[in-house]
């Protein structure tokens, strides 16, 4: 039985169905809500919304946007031969702060993960080699996760993608196995884009 009222709970049901957020951790953020003022989380209610209306994915390289194109892709300077493969847009805005890499991205959305049921067709792979052909891409970097799920969609991704005679490699050193992406910091990230290597 619960020992809060009903408006309380409601909201504790939706918290913890975000990623990391457990019971505790959702009643932490119940009582801030409730501590804050009624415009800030009128504010925040708002933000949401905002989120979820205006955010899409870009239709090109899956990564987030406001608009049609992201940033990256709207970005005349970058390097349009070199295509970076990550599983998601946060993996994006990671590798953007190290400022080491300058060619484009490609967000496949996922990784092959056989246990959860998810195949090759789930990703954005037909795309991603449709780019690489009709774009001119001279070297591709795989830069998915280290972990089990990461390096099987690593090896498939090879697999198909060496037929297509572009230069492939694989970020390397820097980043532990089992390490994600999304939670290394700049110089690690810096590091293991520097040290790529062939596969």
């Amino acid at each position: 039985m619960s020992s809060y009222i009903e408006s309380i709970e409601k909201l504790l049901a939706k918290l913890v169905k975000f990623p990391g957020i457990g019971r505790r951790s959702a009643e932490r953020i119940v009582g801030y809500l409730i501590g804050s003022s009624y415009e800030e989380a009128k504010a925040i209610a708002q933000s949401i919304l905002q989120l979820k209306e205006k955010v899409r994915f870009c239709s090109i390289c899956n990564n987030l946007s406001e608009e049609e194109l992201c940033s990256v892709c709207r970005d005349p300077k970058r390097n349009r031969h070199i295509l970076c493969i990550v599983e998601r847009p946060g993996d994006v805005a990671s590798i953007e702060k190290t400022a080491a890499f300058h060619g484009v991205y490609h967000v496949l959305m996922g990784s092959i993960a056989p246990l959860e049921g998810r195949g090759p067709s789930d990703l954005k792979i037909d795309s991603l080699i449709n780019r690489i052909r009709q774009e001119k891409i001279q070297e591709v970097i795989i830069a998915t996760d280290s972990d089990t799920e990461g390096e099987t969609t690593a090896l498939y991704l090879s697999k198909i993608i060496k037929p297509t005679g572009v230069r492939l490699s694989r970020i390397g050193l820097g980043l532990p196995v089992g390490y994600n992406l999304e939670y290394a910091d700049s110089a690690t990230l810096s590091k293991a884009l520097e040290a790529r290597r062939d596969i």
